[in-house]
């Protein structure tokens, strides 16, 4: 296993050196484009053998859902690879320039971070996606996906790996680690910061404090997507029953799903029927304090308090009183994990403290939460959604894949 990794951290470290043009980048990632069509029933073949293995281990239906590539979804892929092609290179840009008393021209200029080790579990779009940015933003990566996946995840690295060779590029700029060997990881975390410059883990609350407890490599942190949505007393009824209707149900299974939601105590009354029978009518379970129990003419199960720090990923969901957006704010911040959280107001005044105030790398006002996506923001796609209190943070896509330096021009100053 030692040499096979170390084999897989030299091939990267070799490749990153390399320096693509842009002209090139975007013909790879076109023939990749191409080789997913040509070989989708191949693609789907292979991701049904991963649906059985993940069926007998009793994989729940969300994750079976998240699993599963089908035509829609590789349509899905393919449209966000044709958006990072048409994308602006963020390699080799001035960032800022100036000049100093003392002679010096100085300029920021964005450069690759150089080699990327990615840890995900059962999302093989991840494995596109992922690939796609680094190269894109001239990175090496290495990918270790989950066991569930691991048959689509090959066959996606292939071909991406088959699209550089037949360009005459490294095709170590995509490697992808082929086994089920859970010491892999292990290994990724603790025996190879000589050849990997950052781990992003992508997954659940114990992959991630995995990755924090035991790397020796900086990391991009993903922690599980914990979102609230506020309903303040100022919120207009049709907005909110839409908003969060689509918050909660549009994907069940993905991080930017509200797992909580806050009405103000002022609106519950005229608020709770309404937006809770909606989600309840499609199948979401609820569960709520005393308050809300006391005046929805549903069903509301009693919430304990480790309610208020479940990620469900599924048809259910928290819902809490709270006397005001201060109160509101102080839950979010407690309980929440920064991913990110919404407020549904038509009081600006009070939006504005909302977004000011919550601790999340995404905050939002009178939208839904499950807007956290690269895609979304014009990234073309995601690496992840950083919760790091230090950059970057929120969608981490081309921009947010690049490290920099300064670039010093003189004209022979030597310092008085």
């Amino acid at each position: 296993m030692n040499r096979y990794m170390n084999l897989i951290g030299q091939n990267a470290k070799k490749a990153s050196l390399e320096k693509i043009d842009t002209k090139t980048k975007n013909k790879i990632l076109k023939k990749y484009v191409f080789l997913l069509d040509k070989e989708k029933n191949s693609i789907i073949i292979e991701n049904t053998k991963d649906i059985k293995f993940a069926l007998k281990r009793g994989l729940k239906k969300n994750l079976i859902d998240r699993l599963t590539i089908n035509l829609n979804k590789l349509r899905h892929i393919k449209a966000s690879i044709n958006k990072i092609i048409k994308l602006k290179d963020p390699v080799d840009n001035i960032l800022e320039k100036w000049s100093r008393p003392n002679g010096l021209k100085i300029k920021r200029v964005s450069i690759p971070i150089g080699v990327i080790g990615v840890i995900y579990e059962s999302r093989p779009n991840v494995t596109s996606d992922v690939a796609a940015l680094s190269f894109k933003s001239g990175n090496a990566v290495i990918l270790k996906g989950g066991s569930e996946a691991i048959n689509t995840n090959k066959i996606l690295a292939k071909l991406f790996r088959k699209a550089l060779k037949e360009n005459n590029v490294n095709e170590n700029f995509i490697q992808f680690i082929d086994s089920k060997n859970r010491k892999m990881v292990d290994y990724m975390l603790s025996k190879m910061k000589d050849y990997i410059d950052v781990i992003i883990p992508r997954g659940g609350k114990n992959l991630v404090k995995k990755v924090q407890e035991f790397s020796t490599v900086p990391i991009i942190g993903h922690l599980e997507g914990l979102c609230h949505t506020f309903i303040d007393k100022d919120a207009e009824l049709k907005m909110t029953i839409n908003i969060i209707y689509n918050a909660k149900l549009r994907n069940t299974s993905i991080c930017g799903a509200t797992e909580t939601i806050l009405f103000h105590e002022k609106i519950v009354k005229k608020f709770c029927n309404p937006v809770l029978k909606k989600l309840e009518d499609n199948y979401c379970k609820l569960y709520g304090d005393n308050f809300l129990r006391k005046n929805y003419n549903g069903k509301i199960t009693k919430a304990k308090e480790k309610d208020w720090s479940i990620e469900y990923l599924e048809p259910k969901v928290s819902v809490k009183t709270v006397k005001n957006c201060e109160e509101a704010i102080k839950h979010i911040n407690k309980y929440g994990t920064m991913h990110t959280d919404s407020i549904i107001t038509k009081n600006k005044k009070t939006a504005k403290k909302f977004l000011k105030n919550v601790k999340s790398s995404i905050a939002m006002h009178n939208t839904s939460t499950q807007f956290a996506d690269g895609g979304e923001f014009g990234f073309g796609g995601e690496v992840g959604i950083s919760t790091n209190t230090l950059p970057p943070r929120g969608p981490v896509g081309l921009g947010q894949l690049i490290s920099y330096k300064y670039e010093i021009i003189s004209n022979g100053q030597t310092r008085k």
